[in-house]
């Protein structure tokens, strides 16, 4: 195994101290910590220190690369969940691959079906009656309307050479076409995790992966139940945050699935209702890892200091915040120029996570009273208007509004699932330094 260091990737005090990954974390290094660190950046393979290096790579400080993989195409089997057309294009592109394909009541019997259910009983039944017939080491889950690009197994079986590793998760594109539509969801996907790689954690960048294309250990399916049969929606992430309390999952863009856009601009808000439909449930299986926003309590009164017209007030907090994260980041090591530096950063990044949740989960609810009062109206446009600056493939007056109307359905539906579970997890915030404790995590010493 060799490491290649995550973009996010600090050091200071001659490498001993390392910061980065997703949540941010601090860590301090013994000497000898340090300079293994230093070989594996400049390309050695990991020889010594292994547990050193598992923990940079389940923090996000680091990715690792395998030469090879033992397992391959014959311990693989793939599992098609089917309801409507015969997915014909995806299972040439499976052409050599062992394939089960579960019909999950079709109106029209899909031919070659290795099951058929009678009545639609959903993607999580649909799923689990196919993965209970294999046999090989490892599953794939694909949609019938994904098609696995060229090379896209060989990146994700090599990640399985580490025995802590139950799953890895390709990058899913929304294929490319010319309509408005389609040219959106090439860049708003809510399958498309981006183009970095990094654990799956929840709360973290990478918080959750889709089954829409999904490569796992059939025992640990066997060991989780598989999939709950009760989730129309929200089901895979909630066999991933199951997996991930227990193993690693990875996230590997270098192996690419693309993924048919919905078909129209209705059916898109549909999805999207349904994907925030399933927050409640969520919520009460998972609890905090469904939180809309992770943010600091510093941050916090800050930025509605900000909305109260207080802007003296919320410098002296942003002041106050940025001295004690001196004086603790200083024994570790980093000079106060950065630690005003990341205070500065953490402050700009929580405007944008309460943006996203005023504009997301809580649209249903922030924006009526807000509408009532002028600085109100100003922060709906301010939230509004972040969306002008995203790189998308539609012009950015139309884009915002798609933006706007996409994060609206989904926010409609995280609070019709809330209703429906009678619990308000799913809209709760969570404050990232209750108790004193600081929003950066601090470990100890590591060899």
């Amino acid at each position: 195994m060799r490491l290649v260091a995550d973009p996010s990737l600090q050091r200071w005090d001659d490498g001993r101290t390392v910061a980065g990954g997703s949540p941010y974390r601090i860590m301090r290094l013994t000497a000898r910590g340090g300079e293994l660190l230093d070989d594996w950046i400049a390309g050695r393979p990991v020889t010594s220190g292994r547990s050193l290096a598992d923990r940079l790579v389940r923090t996000g400080l680091v990715h690792p690369e395998h030469d090879a993989a033992n397992l391959g195409t014959d311990d693989l089997t793939v599992v098609i969940p089917v309801r409507g057309e015969n997915p014909t294009a995806l299972l040439a592109a499976l052409e050599g691959l062992r394939v089960i394909v579960v019909d999950d009541g079709s109106p029209t019997p899909i031919p070659g079906a290795t099951v058929r259910h009678d009545t639609a009983r959903g993607p999580a039944a649909a799923r689990n009656a196919g993965w209970r017939l294999v046999t090989t080491p490892l599953v794939a889950f694909l949609d019938a309307d994904t098609l696995p690009q060229p090379g896209w197994l060989a990146p994700l079986l090599r990640h399985f050479e580490a025995p802590d590793v139950a799953a890895v998760a390709p990058r899913v594109r929304s294929a490319p076409g010319g309509s408005a539509l389609e040219r959106y969801e090439q860049t708003r996907s809510p399958l498309d995790l981006g183009a970095q790689p990094g654990p799956v954690l929840p709360g973290s960048r990478i918080s959750y992966v889709p089954t829409a294309a999904l490569l796992m250990r059939t025992e640990t399916l066997a060991e989780l139940g598989g999939f709950d049969e009760t989730m129309r929606f929200g089901e895979d992430v909630d066999l991933v945050w199951r997996l991930t309390a227990r193993h690693q999952a990875r996230y590997e863009p270098a192996a690419i699935v693309e993924h048919a856009p919905r078909p129209s601009w209705p059916a898109l808000l549909r999805q999207r209702y349904g994907y925030g439909c399933s927050a409640g449930p969520l919520g009460r299986r998972h609890g905090e890892h469904v939180a809309p926003v992770r943010i600091s309590l510093w941050s916090v009164l800050t930025w509605l200091l900000i909305a109260f017209g207080r802007p003296q007030l919320a410098l002296a907090v942003t002041g106050a915040a940025a001295v004690l994260l001196a004086r603790k980041l200083g024994a570790l090591g980093i000079p106060a120029t950065e630690s005003i530096k990341l205070a500065a950063r953490g402050n700009l990044g929580a405007a944008r996570l309460l943006g996203d949740a005023l504009g997301r989960s809580w649209a249903p609810l922030a924006i009526p009273p807000l509408l009532l009062t002028k600085r109100g109206r100003v922060v709906l446009a301010l939230v509004a208007a972040r969306h002008l600056a995203e790189k998308g493939e539609l012009d950015p007056i139309r884009h915002t509004l798609a933006r706007v109307a996409d994060d609206a359905a989904y926010g409609c539906g995280v609070l019709r699932g809330a209703l429906r579970e009678r619990s308000t997890i799913a809209l709760r915030p969570v404050l990232t330094d209750r108790g004193g404790r600081s929003s950066v995590p601090v470990n100890g010493d590591s060899a």
